[in-house]
């Protein structure tokens, strides 16, 4: 029996959100993916639900009210996800930017296609 893997994704561009959905699907059907769209919207969520422990979070650096970098700050104060691995990702990224949000805590750094 295979066990359900949760990703939460936390980006503003619902057609991102539908492509890494599809991605998922496509190479696990088992993987469960909550999506939120923007760092308020996250922390949110897992405010609201304190049972709530991802396995993988992935999070977009430029969204809006909250972006990327701070909503990671926010995600590794919570004690229940200091030991998930988080994903950072974006289009343009220096590495400044990558060294930075690994300093943060980011397990690595993806930079999207343009």
């Amino acid at each position: 029996m295979q066990v359900q893997k949760t990703i939460l994704m936390i980006d503003d561009d619902v057609d991102d959100q539908e492509i890494f959905f599809h991605a998922l699907e496509r190479s696990d059907k088992s993987v469960n993916c909550v999506f939120a769209n923007d760092g308020i919207h996250a922390l949110e969520k897992i405010d609201a639900e304190e049972s709530f422990v991802p396995d993988f979070i992935f999070i977009d650096l430029n969204m809006p009210r909250m972006n990327g970098r701070e909503c990671l700050i926010n995600i590794k104060k919570i004690e229940r996800f200091k030991n998930v691995p988080v994903y950072m990702y974006s289009t343009a990224a220096d590495a400044k930017t990558i060294a930075a949000n690994k300093e943060l805590g980011a397990a690595d750094f993806i930079v999207k296609p343009p």
